[in-house]
C-alpha cells in the first residue's frame, strides 16, 4: 500500500514538474496571442503630435510593435512607461516600437507625454479609421507585425513590454 502511494505521489510530482516546463517552455501563450493565418496588417499613413509622418510600409524589412491606445484609458498610461524601456532596449537592434493615438489631439496627446516622458512615434488616428482597420476589440491592444507585414502575435491588455522574454519573441522575427 506504501509503495503504490509513494509511487503515485512521485508520479503527480514528475507529471506536475513536466507541466511547469513546458508551460515555461511555451510562454509565449502567456504573454502574446498568435493571430491564426499571420494576415497582412492593415497599413497607415498618419501624422505624430511632432509632425513627422508615419507609414508602417516604411517600417517594412523589421519587426514592428503596433499598439493602439488612448490618454482616457487607464490600461493604456500604465502600459506606456514599460513601452518606453522596451523601445530603449530594442534601439539599434532592428526593431521598431509605434504607439498609435486613437481618436484624440494633439493637445490631449502632448499633455500626456509632458506627464510620461516617452519618445517613440506617437502618429495619431484622430478619425479612427485606421484603427478601425485592424482587428481588435478595446484599448490597449498591441500587434507584432513581422518584417513581412503580417500580423504575428497580438496583446489585449496591459502588458510590461520590457518583459525579456516578450522581447527575445518579438526579437526572434528579424531576418
Amino acid at each position: 500500500m506504501q509503495h503504490s502511494t509513494t509511487a503515485a505521489l512521485l508520479g503527480a510530482l514528475w507529471a506536475a514538474s513536466f507541466a511547469w516546463s513546458a508551460a515555461a517552455a511555451s510562454d509565449a501563450a502567456g504573454l502574446l496571442d498568435p493571430v491564426p493565418e499571420q494576415p497582412e496588417a492593415p497599413g497607415f499613413e498618419l501624422q505624430g503630435p511632432d509632425g513627422k509622418t508615419y507609414s508602417l510600409a516604411d517600417m517594412r524589412g523589421q519587426p514592428v510593435i503596433v499598439n493602439f491606445w488612448a490618454t482616457w484609458c487607464p490600461p493604456c498610461r500604465a502600459e506606456m512607461p514599460s513601452m518606453q524601456r522596451a523601445w530603449e532596449q530594442l534601439d539599434g537592434q532592428g526593431v521598431m516600437v509605434v504607439a498609435v493615438n486613437v481618436g484624440e489631439r494633439k493637445e490631449e496627446i502632448d499633455a500626456f507625454v509632458e506627464q510620461v516622458q516617452v519618445d517613440f512615434p506617437l502618429p495619431m488616428d484622430t478619425d479612427m479609421s485606421v484603427s478601425q482597420s485592424w482587428p481588435m476589440r478595446g484599448l490597449p491592444t498591441t500587434f507584432v507585425v513581422d518584417a513581412d507585414g503580417r500580423l504575428v502575435y497580438r496583446a489585449q491588455g496591459e502588458r510590461e513590454w520590457d518583459d525579456p522574454a516578450l522581447l527575445d519573441l518579438v526579437r526572434g522575427l528579424r531576418p
